[in-house]
């Protein structure tokens, strides 16, 4: 009777954790404001995220897109949010280790305003030019930015933006000039390359791939330590010739008001983790070229101040800055 009741008991404790760790931050509605407009890349991920906790903790959770001025607009409604763990923004490198570093008067403060939640996924940039151009290998178009300085064309989706000083990178590695046009969109910026209105972008799977498979664009190398699982023969910017230690990539984190306690971090993060390995979540994003990123809090810390030191090298030497 003894070991009977031990093990209706040890049920129950069970069954009593397995209800707390389903249980949302907060009683009622659970928002995810994103920066980006909806049907991009990571607003739909988002998205998709918030149906899975949702189901998790059988409550809701919307997601409010709030694109516009870099970020600024949807950052500033979350910073001023009760910081319980009902309000959370989706945010990019540019939001959190970029914009600091540019911009002469940023109305909030990574660090002092926002506490880091979770990273939802990683992805690389391509190099990207025309599929009927001159250009078939790396070492044709670096041949042609070394032997012409100032002739080759590359283009970015924002002045200052991941895009443009991943850009800058590459040329100061290269230690070569080349002439920057900014385009509004993303969608502008391929459609440039495709017509040689200018000669390569940096570009993902997600942006620049749909022209990638309709053979306007060729992907010739790609900005990361390793290659990616979407485009195995797809070889790195030092495998294909380039210079060493030159990496173009970026990210997409959660993050929650300042004052949000340790503790609701950690339980969004876990959740957000448990979303993020499940297969139908991992086929979608790779359908994006994304890379799911589950990890602990530290791992938004650890991103956000490593590429704020990378790039602060970077606007040192463009010398960007917005009002």
């Amino acid at each position: 009777m003894n070991e009977t009741r031990r093990r209706l008991l040890a049920l129950a404790l069970a069954s009593l954790a397995g209800g707390v760790m389903a249980q949302g931050p907060t009683k009622g509605p659970v928002r995810i404001t994103s920066t980006f407009p909806t049907g991009s890349g990571p607003d739909t991920v988002a998205r998709l995220v918030a149906e899975k906790l949702q189901a998790q903790w059988s409550q809701p959770v919307v997601v409010d897109s709030r694109p516009g001025g870099a970020g600024v607009v949807g950052i500033n409604a979350v910073k001023a949010a009760p910081p319980t763990g009902a309000d959370l923004v989706v945010v990019d490198v540019g939001n959190l280790s970029i914009n600091p570093l540019i911009f002469k008067k940023l109305t909030y403060d990574p660090q002092k305003d926002l506490v880091p939640v979770a990273v939802l996924y990683k992805t690389s940039f391509f190099v990207a030019v025309a599929a009927d151009g001159p250009y078939r290998t790396l070492k044709d178009l670096l041949a042609a930015i070394t032997a012409k300085p100032g002739a080759v064309r590359y283009g970015s989706s924002a002045v200052g933006g991941p895009l443009h000083l991943a850009s800058a990178q590459l040329q100061h590695a290269l230690g070569a000039d080349m002439l920057h046009v900014p385009f509004k969109e993303t969608s502008q910026l391929y459609a440039a390359v495709a017509s040689h209105e200018i000669d390569w972008a940096y570009g993902s799977i997600a942006t620049a791939g749909p022209l990638v498979r309709a053979g306007k664009l060729r992907f010739l190398a790609v900005g990361d330590r390793a290659r990616s699982p979407v485009l195995p023969d797809v070889p790195t910017l030092e495998e294909a010739g380039g210079p060493r230690d030159v990496h173009a990539q970026t990210w997409v984190a959660l993050m929650a008001p300042q004052g949000t306690p340790a503790a609701v971090a950690k339980q969004i993060n876990q959740a957000v983790n448990e979303a993020l390995e499940q297969p139908d979540v991992k086929e979608r994003l790779a359908g994006f070229g994304f890379v799911p990123s589950p990890g602990p809090v530290q791992q938004v810390v650890d991103l956000m101040q490593g590429d704020r030191a990378r790039y602060a090298e970077v606007v040192k030497r463009v010398k960007v800055s917005i009002e």
